[in-house]
């Protein structure tokens, strides 16, 4: 099977299709008794993950832990119910931390809840107009670089309850500012809190290493509360700070909209949606790679927007996919979207039975739950390879990341995008420089002319164990969805796939790391995957991502490849 890209997009399917939900797929393929125990598990299990997480995201938002459980129950339920993925599990995220308290700190709760209803208004507005699918075109760096980013202000947010400080005033919002007067309280340090926090990470460290499918959240949560309240230790808990935790949902209500509040509060909507749909987004594809599964993202960008807009109703704060809850989702053998709603079944009889229990968390292990999500999500080798990486890549990953800590997170972006683009358009010209003689349109010419018959090869076209794909042209960001979707469709059909790179001038960062995911996913799958007429830049960056032995071969030509992709299927006959 010989393929060459330039990838032509395919007809669209219908307007229906492309916004039924996965819930709907799922039923008419088949969903039994049995699938519905084994999402019922996968449910509970994220539940379990889900339920100090929140509490912990709301807290570090400056919003109350209620606000946290209101966004996973209702927003939850709704992404699972409408949303484009199969196992996407949505709910309030690290990532929203940082806008989400300078909304709550510049407008109130009521302009928060205004900005999360607003932004899912334009959520469902992207995603009608299909325009999902340009968020891909992100460069690589730059989700790396706000990720990183965002890790940092989270870690710095919970200094505080992590060393149990006492402040004279309110905690700055900007990171210098925070650590000057943090440093400056550091004589009222507690050390039942330090404690506290300190067994809090490691029990989750050490549970996650020798005991991964426990929740070890929830299990450092618990042991901390029964800690503090079998010794009676001197901390702030959920109940000293916040008087608790409701037992049912609220009733929904508008929050007060008037033409100036909305003014007001439209660049906080703006970067709550802007936000929400790449991290969504990205934690669907996430999925998709977990799962071999498909996700619609402009059906998953409409249901995010239902989301919000349910969640602002009662009371909740903004909502997005989560990557480590639906990495979780996929890793407990969910089924399909079930377990997401039943997760959020799951959070409400949680709140509406144990919500006294709740009075008894100390501040300081939810802030080690977030110290710990905080480390996870720092994305720390994949920001050391783009620093090896190349020049242009370091400094869109740097300014993003430096952008995002000491300015603002929608600036990062915004920048970095920028300084990708321009990249690419140097990157282009250089191309073009070294074919300044070709001409723009290539003439028809007769197959009998000499090279004009390519390289058709019906051995290999028939051949139903190796597939051979030959890319043509720049392979960059705006390229990599699109073909790292064709490859991972043809690389699941066969023993053997060939990716042929002799006519592409140049790849980014964001190309290398889509074709790193596609081995990850053959080797799994025992499918070999050899890389063909890379030159020797080419090289450099598939190998500085991962791409190398034994992961995949790399040869001189698709002949030699297709070679010895036969020669290891007769060695394994024989």
């Amino acid at each position: 099977m010989t393929s060459t890209a330039s990838v032509q997009p395919p007809s669209g399917p219908a307007f229906s299709e492309l916004f039924l939900p996965k819930l709907i797929t799922v039923w008419r393929e088949g969903y039994g008794i049995a699938d519905l125990k084994t999402d019922a598990i996968a449910g509970l299990t994220v539940a379990i993950v889900a339920l100090p997480l929140s509490m912990a995201i709301a807290i570090a938002s400056g919003s109350t832990p209620d606000r946290g459980l209101y966004a996973a129950i209702v927003g939850g339920f709704i992404v699972s119910a409408l949303g484009g993925s199969r196992f996407q599990i949505g709910g309030p995220a690290g990532a929203f931390i940082v806008l989400v308290a300078a909304t709550i700190h510049q407008q109130g709760i009521e302009g928060m809840l205004l900005a999360t209803l607003m932004a899912g208004v334009m959520l469902t507005a992207i995603g009608l107009l299909r325009l999902g699918t340009y968020i891909k075109f992100i460069p690589y760096p730059v989700t790396v670089g706000f990720t990183a980013g965002i890790a940092v202000i989270i870690f710095a947010s919970q200094i505080r309850d992590l060393f149990g400080l006492s402040l004279s005033g309110p905690e700055p919002g900007e990171l210098l500012p925070k650590l000057k007067v943090l440093w400056a309280a550091l004589p009222s340090i507690s050390a039942s809190a330090t404690a506290l926090a300190s067994a809090c990470i490691a029990i989750i460290m050490v549970l996650r290493s020798y005991r991964p499918l426990w929740p070890g959240m929830l299990i450092a949560v618990a042991l901390a509360s029964l800690a503090t309240y079998f010794f009676n230790l001197p901390v702030e808990t959920i109940g000293t700070r916040f008087g608790g935790i409701p037992h049912a949902l609220p009733w929904p209500s508008l929050p007060p909209v008037t033409l100036e509040k909305i003014r007001d509060v439209l660049p906080h909507a703006i970067a709550f949606a802007m936000l929400g749909a790449i991290e969504s987004l990205l934690s669907a594809v996430v999925a998709d790679g977990m799962t071999g599964r498909r996700h619609r993202s402009n059906c998953e960008l409409v249901a995010q927007g239902i989301a919000n807009i349910g969640s602002a109703l009662f009371g909740g704060l903004c909502v997005t996919g989560t990557i480590a809850r639906t990495a979780t989702n996929v890793r407990a053998g969910a089924r399909g979207p079930v377990s997401g709603m039943l997760h959020s079944v799951f959070l409400l009889l949680f709140m509406v039975v144990a919500a006294p229990l709740a009075s008894y968390i100390p501040l300081a292990a939810l802030a080690g739950v977030l110290a710990t999500v905080a480390w996870n999500m720092a994305e720390k080798h994949e920001f050391a390879v783009l620093l090896r990486s190349s020049k242009g890549d370091a400094l869109v990953l740097l300014a993003t990341f430096l952008l995002t800590i000491f300015r603002d997170l929608t600036e990062g972006i915004i920048v970095g995008f920028s300084l990708g683009a321009i990249l690419f358009i140097s990157r282009m010209a250089e191309t073009t420089g070294i074919e300044a003689r070709a001409k723009l349109v290539p003439e028809d010419v007769p197959d009998d002319s000499a090279g004009a018959a390519g390289r058709y090869d019906p051995a290999v076209v028939n051949d139903p164990d190796v597939a051979v794909f030959r890319i043509k042209g720049a392979f960059f960001f705006g390229a990599a969805s699109a073909v790292g979707a064709v490859l991972d469709s043809i690389s699941a059909q066969h023993k053997a796939f060939v990716v042929d790179f002799e006519a592409v001038p140049f790849l980014d960062s964001t190309a290398a790391n889509t074709i790193a995911g596609i081995a990850r996913k053959g080797a799994r799958h025992g499918v070999h995957v050899f890389i063909t007429g890379a030159a020797p830049a080419l090289r450099q960056m598939l190998l500085t991502h991962g791409v190398r032995e034994p992961l995949v071969s790399y040869r001189r030509s698709v002949e030699d490849a297709v070679s010895e992709a036969h020669a290891m299927k007769h060695t394994a006959a024989g």
